[in-house]
């Protein structure tokens, strides 16, 4: 594998992610992609502009998320690997897809939470729609035992 994209979310272990791509990498030059898709602004999805306030904040958000992607890639091109961070507005399945398709991505890697059956049914879960509709290989690393494993070490 060449060319990697690993789609990630804040709230998880992300660094596992990327762990898990430097693994299954069998490649000295690989391009490592770190894409975090951010919700889209509300007017792109039918509503109204909010209040400036509203708009700063959000603008705040992204901007400290695209600071946090770019210090990992930073912290992976220190290791001398070849690691680019982008940050997305978008649809989460449809904005993975497209990039994948647009970097020429080898495989696709991201992170699985199990949820209840209500959150399925509100939310669905992008990692098996990514599954579902990519034409590229993609790994789904269960992010649940690892990350309450770390809990309880830290908690005891």
């Amino acid at each position: 594998m060449k060319n990697i994209l690993v789609g990630i979310e804040f709230h998880e272990k992300f660094d596992l992610l990327i762990d898990k791509a430097l693994e299954v990498s069998e490649s000295d030059k690989l391009k490592l992609w770190i894409l975090h898709v951010a919700a889209p602004e509300p007017d792109f999805v039918g509503y109204k502009v909010g209040p400036q306030f509203v708009r700063n904040n959000r603008a705040k958000e992204l901007r400290e998320e695209h600071k946090i992607l770019q210090e990992h890639a930073s912290n992976l091109r220190k290791r001398n690997i070849n690691a680019h961070a982008l940050l997305i507005e978008g649809a989460t399945t449809e904005t993975i897809l497209q990039e994948s398709k647009k970097l020429n991505i080898d495989l696709i890697i991201c992170g699985q939470h199990t949820h209840g059956f209500l959150y399925k049914m509100l939310f669905g879960s992008t990692a098996i729609e990514v599954v579902h509709e990519s034409e590229i290989p993609v790994l789904v690393v269960p992010l649940d035992d690892i990350v309450s494993t770390q809990q309880e070490i830290f908690t005891s």
